[in-house]
């Protein structure tokens, strides 16, 4: 049993040895990692209590919040395996991530049960049990997370060998994809995997036990969980937990907690370049700040290094956590570039014939490695097809320079064929933005009789300004070969997007009603 591989080992250990070290500060609550330690224990004997066994797994449905992380550490101490769901799922989502992963216990919050209620939760095989956080309901099933682990307080774990992990290769999460092509997938990620991720995280924020880590991003996601969380309980640091994303609270707590370090979508950093300058606060205490989650232009690092945010940049995905990165100078100066790989890990780009392409060529990221999940849950067609020859294919297409950087292409399921030619949205969809009447745009493959495939544009107009289709075209015209001008456009308010900002177009044309202008 290699234990310094466990998260929860981590924590046992800063509470040794500085136990009064703030380990989470959350709503101006203080936890110390002594208090952590302990609660996490009383969480681990209410699951042993339930009948939770190694393997069981045991789902959160969530906003961020002090349980969510006693609940991790909780399972990772017993063997059980922590399911995080996305607190934002309507029930006939959650239904399909609760028949998928099959857990033992479901725990929400009181804040999202109205997406729980719904549910016919007596249907479910295995027999799922559910408990709240927060206030409990009157149907006398639901059990009270919070009082009953509270009555346990001083008590821990009863753990053997063959309870705990006995090695690094068991699973400890199941981390559902975010689904920007339909059904999320569930990527089952090991101890192995979560410590190695945390060992890359530590190189690209060089962690201290003295930082401070902002944490604004959902916890049931890799970003908030295995990037920010993980890493900095790893090192013994403080985490400053938002419930949700607020932009005057985030500049609020940076000043107040002197905070170090922190990760943001660009959603995110566009939301806090949205607040007055006079309310902004004192950044002077930010040593690292990053971005992630979708690329990122040129003028927004501009604009947020101008604003106190020198941003370097990561990209990587749940079944790899951190990928690549790139340094502020890197992200300033190489445009485009979403950076070189991480410490731990192998990252090249193939062709399609499968053999790894010249600098300059474009290429599929593939990655092998201990940041590697072990597979998809329950599906082992989709698992096949994602790693071959011990390589895990992202569906990212890039290009590399001499000097290693990557560039971003497109995804690779994205790529369409007009014409027996390759076309990437995200070409055509960097040109467009420079339109001044488009604020947004996303290009969508959509069916045509004489060319197969063309491309279908779906704009979010600048102000009140509505472009129309042949506007478009002329604008492409010397930008853009004309097989890759858009045949189609259709005006929208907002995008479907998903937690980290994604566009999930293949929503697009299912929501849209298709108005074409």
């Amino acid at each position: 049993m290699i234990r310094s591989m466990n998260v929860a080992w981590w924590i046992h250990r800063w509470a040794s040895i500085h136990p009064a070290k703030p380990a989470l500060i959350f709503e101006d609550r203080e936890i110390s990692y002594r208090e952590l330690h302990q609660r996490a224990n009383r969480a681990a004997v209410w699951l042993q209590e339930l009948g939770i066994e190694k393997g069981d797994r045991v789902a959160l449905f969530s906003t961020n919040c002090p349980e969510f992380i006693e609940l991790y550490l909780a399972c990772a101490r017993l063997g059980a395996i922590f399911v995080p769901l996305n607190f934002r799922l309507t029930a006939p989502e959650l239904d399909y991530h609760l028949r998928d992963s099959r857990p033992r216990l479901l725990v929400f919050h009181h804040l999202v049960a109205g997406s729980v209620e719904p549910l016919d939760l007596a249907a479910y095989r295995p027999p799922l049990l559910t408990a709240v956080i927060g206030p409990p309901p009157a149907d006398g099933q639901t059990l009270d997370f919070r009082g009953q682990t509270e009555a346990l307080d001083g008590r821990r774990p009863f753990v053997t060998d063959s309870l705990g992990p006995a090695d690094p290769e068991e699973p400890q999460v199941i981390m559902y994809t975010s689904g920007t092509t339909g059904r999320p997938k569930g990527a089952v990620l090991s101890h192995r995997k979560t410590f190695f991720n945390c060992l890359n995280a530590d190189i690209f924020f060089r962690l201290h036990f003295e930082d401070v880590m902002l944490i604004l991003l959902p916890l049931f996601h890799s970003g908030g969980l295995f990037i920010m969380a993980s890493p900095s309980l790893y090192k013994g640091a403080t985490i400053i937990l938002h419930p949700r994303f607020d932009p005057n609270k985030a500049y609020a707590d940076i000043e107040r907690h002197q905070v170090t370090k922190f990760l943001g979508v660009p959603t995110v950093f566009r939301s806090l370049l949205g607040v007055e300058p006079g309310k902004r606060g004192d950044l002077s205490s930010l040593k690292v700040c990053a971005i992630g989650g979708e690329k990122t232009t040129p003028e927004l690092l501009a604009r947020c290094r101008e604003a106190g945010f020198s941003l370097r940049q990561i990209m990587g995905q749940t079944e790899t956590s951190i990928l690549l990165w790139a340094s502020e100078e890197a992200s300033l100066q190489r445009s485009g570039t979403v950076g070189r790989p991480v410490f731990h890990a192998e990252v090249k780009l193939l062709g399609e014939d499968g053999r790894e392409v010249e600098p300059g060529q474009v290429g599929e990221i593939v990655a092998r490695g201990s940041i590697l999940m072990k597979e998809y849950w329950r599906d082992p067609v989709k698992t096949e097809r994602t790693m071959r020859g011990g390589w895990l294919r992202t569906g990212d297409l890039a290009r590399q320079d001499e000097d290693g950087f990557f560039y971003l292409v497109d995804r690779a399921r994205d790529l369409y064929i007009s014409g027996g030619e390759n076309v990437y949205p995200a070409e055509v969809e960097r040109v467009l933005k420079e339109h001044p009447k488009i604020r947004d745009v996303a290009v969508v493959a959509v069916p045509h009789q004489t060319w197969g495939e063309v491309g279908h544009a779906f704009v979010i107009p600048r102000d009140q300004t509505r472009p129309d289709l042949e506007e478009i075209r002329s604008f492409c015209r010397g930008r853009l070969a004309a097989f890759k001008w858009p045949q189609g456009l259709t005006l929208v308010e907002e995008f479907p997007r998903t937690p980290l900002g994604k566009v999930r177009k293949f929503l697009l044309l299912q929501e849209s009603g298709r108005q074409e202008g």
